[in-house]
């Protein structure tokens, strides 16, 4: 067995400065991820208005929580917003397809599918903000230009926040999944086509025998990543909808736990409702990728 001491001088300096380096990313987990899980689970059953000393409230949070109408309303809203999943994945495929091919300025044309990807959110919602605006956006200008009749209240009727949100998502979103899927194009090799072609398959059938199975991993990645990041919208809602919109049909689940703990003061309210959020995105994640063997074709 080789002891400590029989370690040379330089190899124990090496092993220090390793140890020394893996430190300080395990500090930062520890300080800025483990401390405030730790703590959040705790003050989920107490109450605290973040002045006053946390006193034990026990389950009553989770109690409140199952009367509480907004909590219901803001995780429907959520849900709901999960439908720019399949559309932007059906746009995002058909827009890979036509940038996969050998065209004049495609380079260019990629580009500029991905700008919105990269730009800054609260940017991209307050444009967005004035682009729905009912009396002056260019939404409802185009609108009443080329049908001569007044378009929808955007962001001041109930039954349109939820859709503005959906197709602001489209607009910022298709660009990454387009990338993806431009990707995986790029990586079928071309055997499997030439192949089927030689016994008689047409493009549609190419398209779902080939093309479309053997992308199901970037499906079944697009899928798992957008219901992570839908359950996490925040930031359109808190730009374009700061009261939650009318009726309160914009509020996701993030912006209600965000008004509950800085808003109104309810902390501990606030982290009993983040922790049933994270349970419930656990969940959802476990059983895709248990659903995710019967087909994701991952040869």
């Amino acid at each position: 067995m080789i002891t400590a001491r029989k370690i040379p001088g330089f190899r124990r300096r090496e092993i220090v400065w390793s140890y020394l380096f893996v430190a300080i990313p395990v500090l930062g987990f520890i300080i800025f991820g483990l401390a405030p899980l730790v703590s959040s689970f705790v003050l989920s059953f107490m109450d605290w208005d973040m002045v006053s000393p946390a006193q034990w409230n026990g389950t009553g949070n989770y109690k409140e929580m199952i009367v509480d109408e907004k909590f219901y309303k803001s995780l429907y809203n959520t849900l709901y917003l999960l439908i720019e999943i399949p559309i932007g994945m059906v746009f995002s495929l058909f827009i890979a397809i036509l940038m996969n091919r050998k065209l004049k300025g495609v380079s260019f044309l990629r580009t500029i599918y991905y700008i919105p990807v990269i730009s800054p959110i609260i940017a991209v919602s307050l444009l967005w903000k004035w682009i729905l605006n009912n009396d002056y956006g260019l939404i409802n200008d185009w609108i009443y230009s080329l049908f001569g009749i007044q378009g929808p209240n955007w962001l001041g009727d109930p039954h349109w926040v939820k859709p503005s949100f959906i197709l602001m998502g489209l607009w910022g979103g298709v660009g990454r999944t387009m990338v993806l899927y431009l990707a995986g194009l790029q990586a079928i090799a071309p055997d499997y086509y030439e192949a089927a072609t030689v016994d008689g398959a047409n493009r549609w059938n190419l398209f779902r025998y080939i093309t479309f199975p053997l992308l199901s991993p970037i499906h079944f990645f697009v899928i798992v990543m957008g219901i992570i990041g839908t359950f996490q919208s925040f930031s359109q809602v808190y730009i374009m909808a700061s009261d939650g919109g009318p009726e309160y049909s914009g509020a996701t689940i993030v912006f209600y736990i965000f008004n509950e703990a800085f808003k109104y003061f309810n902390m501990g309210y606030a982290s009993a409702v983040a922790w049933v959020l994270g349970i419930l995105i656990f969940i959802i994640t476990l059983i895709q990728f248990k659903l995710s063997k019967r087909w994701v074709y991952n040869d």
